[in-house]
């Protein structure tokens, strides 16, 4: 069964609160193969293999700009176990390899898998980072309000500014540029999982 393995490991714990119980509850609601679940100190692992959970949980990640975050593509050793700390196979030693390889990469962020398998997932990602990276406060308000269905009027209404103000601030916040790296993100997930036809 091939699927993709997060493993999320907490930048400069040493000297922060530890956010792990946090994420792992902000990322409770995706459809997942397994749970996220803390491994060892810092850092927590999952399972996934719907192509529609990827964007969700590496988009929450990114916002919080805490972790290293390995993608490990592959097959897992069969039968499936209940958790995900408790996993064997190729998807798992890929994701160590990404989480190890991610503390010194663009973004914090890698993906790892056979030969070149992953490659175009990680280049789209990285670009998705620097989109998010440069958004605010105030953009991620105005993200946040669209995603949930608002117009830009509406969202408008909600914040107390013009629709103007709103298109303005979702330009700048790159909610376009977003919106299509997500679908770019579930496309290559779905490839990847076997699951685009």
């Amino acid at each position: 069964m091939t699927v993709i393995v997060l493993t999320v490991d907490q930048r400069g714990s040493r000297s922060t609160p530890d956010l792990v119980a946090d994420a792992v509850a902000a990322l409770a609601d995706l459809p997942l193969r397994l749970p996220f679940e803390r491994t060892v100190g810092d850092e927590f692992q999952g399972v996934l293999d719907q192509p529609s959970a990827l964007p969700r949980a590496v988009e929450r990640l990114l916002r919080v700009g805490a972790w290293h975050i390995g993608l490990g593509i592959g097959d897992v050793d069969e039968p499936v176990p209940a958790t995900a700390r408790a996993g064997r196979g190729p998807a798992y030693v890929h994701a160590r390899h990404a989480v190890t390889a991610a503390k010194n990469s663009p973004w914090h962020l890698r993906v790892s898998g056979d030969d070149d398998t992953g490659r175009d997932l990680e280049s789209v990602l990285w670009l998705w980072a620097a989109v998010l990276d440069r958004r605010t406060d105030k953009g991620w308000e105005v993200t946040d309000l669209v995603d949930q269905g608002l117009s830009y009027d509406e969202a408008g209404k909600r914040l107390g500014i013009s629709q103007s103000a709103v298109s303005q601030r979702a330009q700048a916040a790159g909610l376009v540029e977003g919106r299509r790296a997500r679908e770019v993100v579930t496309h290559l997930a779905a490839r990847l999982l076997g699951k685009d036809d």
